[in-house]
């Protein structure tokens, strides 16, 4: 990456890029979309949520205190991700080990640090500085690209979300739970993203709203499709 690019990815300019955001809290679908919609335009897909998962994963692995922000800010500065095929954080495979309550639990403490944010935001801006991605989290069209040039934000009843969560195969690491269980935790990190005093999980005004609670997975990728393609049409791309 040019030095040219890392300035305008810090500042979250996407003028020599196309970014496509999506947000939304857990269980509404964005990992599965992202990747679909990435596939589509022959580009990458970032799911900043394993980053912080990830940190997570190596504070508890290595002992460092999640609430110690200046210790895991140093971690996540320090930390090497590879996120495609799967997830790694200097060199180690945690695809499916941060997929487990455990870690949703220490996720959300580290995603409530500040200064652990400003580091990974500064990062996930990088992946974006010259070239077209799609990126999923809760403040990617609010925080990390403001002026994205699509921003989606899905949504669906906490019964589905929950219900979804309870059947995903992704989770493995975890024995399978009661979708009321599941429902509880979801219930607990919405609030938590949602009160956070840094990038709490909101909805850009500019973003597209797709409630997905009685939609399948095709139907919410054609949706999103159609909008990317417009919006890629009208930009020249």
């Amino acid at each position: 990456m040019t030095a040219g690019g890392e300035r305008m990815a810090a500042r979250g300019d996407v003028s020599r890029s196309f970014v496509v955001a999506i947000d939304g809290p857990s269980g509404a679908g964005k990992g599965t979309v992202a990747r679909a919609i990435a596939r589509d335009l022959g580009c990458s897909s970032v799911d900043t949520g394993a980053m912080y998962r990830a940190v997570a994963w190596a504070c508890l692995e290595r002992n460092v205190p999640i609430d110690d922000e200046a210790a895991v800010a140093m971690l996540a500065t320090q930390a090497v991700f590879e996120l495609h095929d799967g997830v790694r954080i200097d060199g180690a495979d945690v695809s499916a080990v941060i997929r487990t309550a455990r870690i949703d639990a220490a996720a959300a403490r580290v995603a409530r640090l500040p200064a652990v944010r400003e580091i990974l935001v500064d990062r996930q801006r990088a992946y974006a500085a010259e070239g077209t991605v799609v990126m999923e989290g809760r403040d990617i069209g609010t925080v990390v690209f403001p002026e994205a040039d699509v921003k989606i934000y899905l949504d669906a009843s906490p019964e589905e979300r929950a219900r979804r969560r309870s059947t995903d195969d992704a989770r493995r690491g975890d024995a399978p739970a009661a979708t009321r269980a599941v429902a509880v935790a979801l219930e607990a990190r919405d609030r938590s993203d949602r009160t956070r005093t840094a990038s709490p999980l909101v909805t850009a005004p500019d973003a597209v709203v797709i409630d997905t609670s009685d939609m399948d997975v095709a139907a919410v990728v054609d949706r999103v499709l159609q909008i990317v393609r417009d919006r890629r049409a009208r930009a020249g791309y």
